[in-house]
């Protein structure tokens, strides 16, 4: 079982910045991929971010690409997502997930936090 736990939403101006952070549990953080999701309210879950492994490796939603940055810390068992210039569009839950042992990209995530949300205001 790996547990998730999303922190750092938030209520920011159109512009502003956030970073998420999800703390992961952490025996074999370093083998999994890592990605954030986030549903927006009447719309389908969407990826937004992933990284690979050893975070050597990341890809981004067109959507957020060159604003949004994905890194992790392994030593604190922990992936973040620095959000800048942001949209209200951008409103949103935001979730991380885990997928173990996957290829790269994954094809699919196995775990998934509770969410942490994000609010964007114009």
């Amino acid at each position: 079982q790996v547990q998730l736990v999303e922190s750092g939403g938030g209520l920011v101006q159109s512009g502003g910045s956030l970073r998420l952070s999800c703390a992961a549990s952490g025996r074999t953080f370093s083998v999994y991929h890592m990605g954030w999701f986030r549903q927006a309210p009447g719309k389908e879950r969407e990826f937004v971010a992933a990284i690979n492994r050893n975070g050597g490796s990341t890809y981004y939603a067109d959507s957020v690409k060159d604003r949004f940055t994905i890194s992790r810390d392994n030593a604190k068992i922990t992936v973040y997502l620095q959000m800048d210039s942001l949209k209200p569009a951008d409103t949103a839950g935001f979730y991380c997930a885990a997928a173990i042992f996957s290829t790269w990209p994954p094809r699919s995530y196995d775990y998934w936090g509770q969410g942490t949300q994000v609010t964007v205001s114009s």
